[in-house]
């Protein structure tokens, strides 16, 4: 199955976890965003008072290594979002370099002018001064439900009658028995009200580090134009290739095919011609008999080929059939689940279906599934996103196989991307996402 690269947009997919211990796991991550939150405001201060200094010189060689640093904590945030979320956050270009010059003077003087000419920085700089007030208390809500309520059911019901008639739980005076029996159910509810709010704020919280953390449009528009002129390379060398494969497939099959075809029919008719004896017509008739067969296995063939270009399947009934037809082909156990509300274009339906097909047959090659998910939907109307995911025993690296980087190549045509999580032992999960808008309501069944 495919394989990461290096780069932010090539992390490893978030892993869903069920039930309760998704809601605990998510709790874990709300505490420790909350301490990156106080590491943040340190770094942010540091760099405010490298800015300061500026004037008197000292902040000339403080304000690099202090930008660095915040560099560091905003992409661990990328990563965090990326990883837990699926929030991916596309990183600023790298901080520039310093020219060269001569003397350390000047090369402070140069490395300084850099990072303050740098519009990430100053991105940066906005997240690091907003994300302890807001994402930090936001992060701190379910925190603070917990522990709230953890005292409530741990604490009053032996400490009550200590803390004398003064005692108030929330609402609730605890003076006596019954009033400590409310209070120790208000705490559990407390506390389970932070545990299940704990995975939404996660979201919430990686919804606004998207914004506050992406790179500026134009930065995102000039990689795009960039990646589109790779990309229009690579859609050239495929048309081209795929053209020289139907030719291929078109000479050595159905055209060999229709040749024989016409010289049997040809011989069969010298035969027939001027009296034909006995045995002139029993060869006429293996002749015919023959042809016919001929023409049976050419017209299969044109019927593959045209299945290779774009699956009757597939035009007929939308993605989602495709894929489970795909799935029922497939001597693999395949679940698929379709949230598809409508029809794609389709050269991106196609792209997206040859390519589950390439991962399907990669599964059973390859990795030693038994067992594969395939999950479908569309995202804020405007991404097509597709999880692949097998029960293998992981290990997968495209540089190790072609298929693998056709499957990226296909799907960078359309500016799409490809992410892999396939750790030594599986399972491996596949993640493929396509921008693109729906171009009809819903026709098929998924």
């Amino acid at each position: 199955m495919p394989e990461p690269t290096p780069g932010s947009r090539d992390l490893p997919p978030a892993r869903p976890v069920g039930g309760s211990r998704r809601r605990w796991v998510a709790l874990g991550r709300c505490q420790l965003l909350s301490w990156h939150a106080l590491a943040v405001s340190w770094t942010g201060g540091l760099v405010v008072g490298a800015l300061l200094l500026l004037p008197v010189g000292v902040g000339l060689w403080l304000l690099p290594p202090a930008a660095a640093a915040l560099r560091r904590r905003s992409d661990r945030a990328r990563t965090w979002a990326a990883a837990w979320e699926g929030a991916r956050i596309s990183p600023p270009e790298p901080l520039p370099a310093a020219a060269p010059a001569a003397g350390p003077r000047r090369a402070s003087h140069r490395r300084a002018r850099a990072v303050l000419g740098d519009e990430g920085f100053w991105r940066d700089l906005l997240w690091a001064w907003v994300e302890p007030v807001s994402g930090g208390v936001l992060v701190a809500v379910p925190l603070a439900l917990v522990a709230y309520g953890a005292f409530g059911a741990l604490a009053q019901p032996f400490l009550w009658r200590r803390l004398g008639p003064g005692n108030w739980y929330a609402f609730v005076p605890v003076d006596s028995t019954p009033a400590m029996l409310a209070a120790l159910a208000l705490g559990l509810v407390f506390a389970a009200a932070g545990i299940g709010a704990a995975p939404a704020v996660l979201r919430l919280h990686a919804r606004w580090a998207r914004r506050l953390l992406s790179a500026p449009r134009r930065t995102e528009l000039a990689r795009r134009v960039e990646r589109l002129t790779d990309t229009r390379a690579d859609a050239l060398d495929l048309a081209a290739a795929e053209l020289r494969r139907i030719e291929r497939d078109l000479h050595d099959g159905a055209q060999a095919r229709l040749v024989a075809l016409g010289l049997a029919l040809d011989r069969a008719a010298r035969l027939m011609e001027a009296d034909p004896g006995p045995a002139d017509l029993a060869a006429a008739r293996r002749l015919l008999v023959d042809g016919r067969a001929t023409s049976a296995r050419a017209l299969q063939d044109l019927r593959e080929l045209v299945h290779g270009i774009h699956p009757p399947v597939l035009a007929d009934r939308g993605l989602g059939d495709a894929v489970r037809s795909l799935a029922l082909d497939s001597f693999l156990d395949v679940r698929v689940e379709s949230r598809l509300p409508g029809r794609f274009p389709a050269p991106v339906e196609s792209a997206a279906y040859f390519a589950v097909g390439e991962l399907l047959a990669n599964a059973g090659k390859h990795s030693g599934a038994s067992d594969v998910a395939i999950v479908l939907e569309h995202l804020e109307d405007t991404l097509l996103r597709i999880t692949v995911t097998d029960d293998g025993h992981g290990g997968a690296d495209v540089s190790r196989g072609t298929g693998l980087r056709g499957v990226r190549r296909r799907l960078g045509t359309f500016d799409g991307v490809l992410d892999l999580h396939s750790p030594p032992g599986g399972p491996t999960t596949v993640t493929m996402e396509i921008p693109c808008a729906l171009s009809s309501p819903k026709t098929s069944s998924c």
